[in-house]
């Protein structure tokens, strides 16, 4: 004779979670990673937009020390920051294993390495030329702020830890900006449309701390990123082309920066 279910095993629904829930679980998700760092940027660019002066006489850095003169804690602190900064990815592979399909669903898995390998570095040929150009143009515009992609001291982990820096922004932003929230929204019942636009909207909103440069540039990666990934079905050559991105700005500007005139230093 079958055993009747005990109350905890009742306490769990047969059915799907709501739209409620997929909607909170979302804000959630947002409010623990970029959509928190886009409200971050806006006061930051509000902050740069009123100060004295001209943004591009301004400085937005990126990868700083943490302990100055203390090179093994600032490597401790730097590592931290790249581990919990992967935090909100984590929980959303939990949120997709409870529909019973993982991050593959999204298309961030090993299955296809090689074509999402030749995919993305296609993608961050074309996205990182222009993307100097436009950068540059903006800074010279008034647009945007100097962009000091690294400010890290002469230490042996320098390099690796930027390019661990560009791997987390490259994951966690493609796997929730474009992967998971265009499933969300999908399911919630928005149209492609919209949906294309909030992406990209947000995508451009947590890159305001630079300017209304890096603003519009992002928003447009954002549509093309979107684009790509309804295409393809797909976040793997995304994560492979950003991670290339940032870590040709990254370490670029680290073996540049002082030694060319085209490129601008603080």
């Amino acid at each position: 004779m079958q055993a009747e279910a005990g109350p905890v095993a009742d306490s769990f629904p047969q059915e799907g979670p709501s739209r409620r829930i997929l909607r909170d679980e979302t804000l959630l998700v947002l409010g623990l990673s970029l959509g928190a760092s886009g409200v971050s940027a806006l006061i930051s660019f509000i902050g740069s937009a009123t100060k004295p002066g001209g943004l591009k006489d301004q400085a937005a850095t990126l990868n700083a020390s943490a302990a100055p003169g203390r090179p093994w804690l600032d490597l401790a602190w730097q590592l931290f920051g790249i581990t919990t900064s992967l935090v909100p990815v984590l929980l959303v592979a939990h949120f997709l294993l409870r529909e019973g399909s993982g991050l593959r669903a999204l298309g961030f898995d090993r299955t296809r390495p090689w074509p999402d390998l030749g995919r993305g570095a296609a993608i961050a040929a074309v996205i990182g030329s222009s993307g100097i150009a436009f950068y540059l143009a903006a800074r010279g515009l008034g647009f945007n702020l100097t962009v000091v992609p690294e400010a890290l001291p002469e230490v042996w982990w320098k390099y690796p830890v930027l390019v661990l820096s560009a791997l987390q922004n490259a994951i966690l932003e493609e796997v929730i900006v474009v992967g998971y929230l265009l499933r969300r929204l999908h399911q919630l019942g928005w149209t492609p449309g919209a949906a294309l636009v909030a992406s990209s909207v947000l995508r451009g909103s947590y890159h305001l701390y630079q300017g209304i440069g890096g603003f519009i540039g992002n928003m447009v990666m954002g549509v093309v990123f979107v684009y790509l990934y309804r295409r393809w079905g797909r976040v793997g050559p995304l994560v492979v082309a950003h991670s290339l991105l940032d870590i040709g700005a990254f370490v670029g500007y680290a073996l540049l920066a002082g030694k060319v005139d085209w490129l601008p230093t603080a």
